[in-house]
């Protein structure tokens, strides 16, 4: 079986690399094909998620809860079963306007196997809940 593939974008352009890669390796280790794309513009990650054909989308949120909401927008008007997560340095506030999109919103602190465990809910690979 071919791995699951997860695009993985920045929202924001605050240049903060460690969680994103470390969430990556994370990912890759568990078997997933990861397409870092780094910090991309809303039209940038709607395009990558179509043309690489992802299973996922991972939004790393620097913040910017007004550039993130309208990249979750766009990638839900272009591919509506597209499952999305998001991590970052993400008030409460935030959280909650992600998950009210159907977001699993990952902020910092939380845990790599909570995040490998979501990917894997979300691309199918388990049905746990």
């Amino acid at each position: 079986m071919k791995p699951k593939r997860i695009l993985m974008a920045k929202t924001g352009l605050d240049g903060h690399w460690r969680g994103p890669t470390i969430v990556a390796r994370a990912l890759r280790d568990a078997g997933f094909e990861v397409i870092m794309i780094g910090m991309a513009t809303t039209a940038e990650i709607v395009a990558a998620a179509i043309d690489e054909d992802v299973d996922l989308v991972g939004l790393n949120i620097g913040g910017h809860i007004d550039v993130a909401l309208r990249a979750v927008d766009a990638v839900q008007s272009a591919a509506p079963d597209m499952p999305i997560f998001a991590g970052g340095t993400i008030p409460p506030h935030a959280c909650k306007q992600l998950e009210a999109k159907g977001l699993e919103v990952f902020p910092p602190g939380s845990m790599l196997t909570d995040i490998v465990d979501s990917a894997n809910r979300l691309t199918g690979l388990s049905t746990a809940q």
